[in-house]
């Protein structure tokens, strides 16, 4: 695998691999990388001739109360990981790399970067949008992998694409989870003993949520009453847990079939967020 820092030298690469005639994937990640983000590489191998990862822990998403300065940076890990797995091309920038001088540009998808995760951190999906706004432009890739863990995140950029125009396709892949259900995320390794033992509690009150879901129940509330008070026994602190259409994180109505379950909320200083979607049936074609 090569290692690039400037995007010079990674638009080199990758003019060499399209004057071949190669189909590229990217998957852009700000490293600490687990089997989630290993299982987005091994998908892009299946549908690329060449696929780049970019390691690149971007201070425009975070607060400035948030977890920046002590996000896990484990570069020769992740390199050698990488590596092994069989990735082409890692793009390692700096922050100056990436933001030579202050932004005069602001990408925001407004609306959908104000629900759930968005007013909880305002700004974040605008930092988002930004960084990976830039990482297509400079990859230029055919086929753009991301987790479906960050639910919000991906339809955030599915929109800037979309209303952008830019020329890539964007593929979810479904989130990696620990064999008790908690799902994959840098962010575990915060987690003490203790609170690692109930963290999976998260997945299952989705789980139980869309159970009674899909058993017909219609009155969610009392459903998510009892699994939220399940969860503050625990210890978590809700920021939400809202059932909603997976087309547009609206909040989902009666008649409404495309679903989604999400949630965020912190155990101890660690905030967690997951999800879970599901189509239903018809209310109105199975009412008799």
């Amino acid at each position: 695998m090569q290692t690039v820092n400037s995007i010079k030298d990674l638009r080199l690469v990758i003019s060499e691999w399209r004057q071949n005639g190669l189909r590229i994937a990217f998957v852009p990640t700000m490293g600490n990388l687990h089997a989630g983000h290993l299982q987005l590489v091994k998908t892009a191998q299946q549908q690329a001739d060449r696929v780049v990862v970019s390691i690149f822990v971007n201070p425009a998403q975070f607060g400035p109360n948030e977890d920046f300065a002590s996000y896990p940076r484990t570069e020769r890990q992740d390199q050698a990981k990488l590596t092994a797995c069989g990735a082409d091309l890692l793009f390692l920038p700096s922050v100056n790399e990436m933001y030579p001088a202050p932004l005069q540009t602001q990408v925001s998808v407004k609306g959908l970067s104000t629900l759930h995760c968005g007013a909880s951190r305002p700004g974040h999906f605008d930092g988002v949008a930004v960084v990976v706004c830039k990482l297509l432009n400079m990859v230029q890739p055919d086929l753009l992998l991301l987790g479906e863990k960050d639910f919000q995140q991906l339809a955030v950029i599915r929109t800037m694409v979309a209303d952008l125009s830019i020329p890539v396709a964007i593929q979810g892949v479904a989130t990696m989870r620990e064999a008790d259900g908690l799902a994959m995320s840098s962010r575990n390794g915060y987690l003490t003993a203790a609170e690692r033992q109930h963290a999976p509690l998260l997945y299952r009150a989705l789980c139980a949520t869309r159970d009674a879901v899909l058993s017909g129940t219609t009155d969610y509330r009392p459903v998510m009453d009892r699994q939220a008070q399940t969860l503050r026994d625990a210890g978590f602190m809700l920021d939400y847990f809202r059932i909603c259409r997976s087309a547009d994180l609206l909040p989902a109505k009666e008649t409404d079939t495309e679903l989604v379950i999400l949630i965020a909320a912190k155990l101890g200083k660690t905030r967690l967020i997951d999800n879970i979607y599901f189509t239903r049936a018809d209310p109105a074609r199975t009412t008799p």
